[in-house]
């Protein structure tokens, strides 16, 4: 999906001082200029730096490992073609351990050889949270035997996030980081 850009990438004027500098920490993190979704989200002054926690929460120090997390945003980022979410999570899964030929299998869904039973169920339930909004008895139960109670709720908050990014990032039109 080609979404025109909405709302521009702004600078220190449009983001203010805090955002400002949390955009230029945050591409100076991924190795860009411009950290596209940060200088776009921050122009909401307010909820940025909100937001900002629950997120990195999500992404850097959940309760899921960091292996599985990056599989449901990558899952999440396919089923709702969002290249800007892709791009920035190819990137980061490999660094977790997710190589290309996992990651083309995480694509492909939860049928491809290959896979663990833990990981078809993950991507199961991912499919199903994202695209019926809930997750089905049987799923739940599969998903149940491999993670605690805490972890099942940061399931359902991560596929949540990353779904809601997603639509976000595309009804924005925020521009990729990466040329590629």
């Amino acid at each position: 999906m080609n979404t025109p850009v909405r709302i521009a990438p702004g600078g220190f004027r449009e983001l203010g001082p805090l955002n400002w500098l949390i955009a230029k920490i945050g591409a100076r993190a991924i190795r860009t200029p411009r950290f596209s979704l940060f200088t776009v989200v921050g122009q909401h002054r307010l909820m940025f730096p909100v937001w900002l926690p629950l997120s990195a929460y999500l992404l850097y120090g959940g309760k899921l490992s960091r292996r599985d997390a990056e599989m449901v945003i990558l899952r999440v980022g396919h089923l709702r073609e969002c290249e800007y979410e892709l791009q920035q999570h190819r990137r980061l899964a490999r660094s977790r351990g997710l190589d290309a030929a996992l990651q083309a299998r995480i694509f492909e869904g939860p049928d491809a050889e290959g896979l663990t039973n833990r990981e078809r169920v993950l991507i199961t339930a991912t499919d199903e949270f994202v695209v019926t909004r809930s997750v089905s008895p049987q799923t739940w139960a599969a998903l149940a035997r491999y993670y605690s109670k805490p972890q099942l709720i940061e399931f359902c908050f991560l596929a949540a996030q990353y779904d809601g990014l997603a639509a976000t990032i595309t009804t924005l039109g925020v521009p990729l980081d990466f040329p590629d």
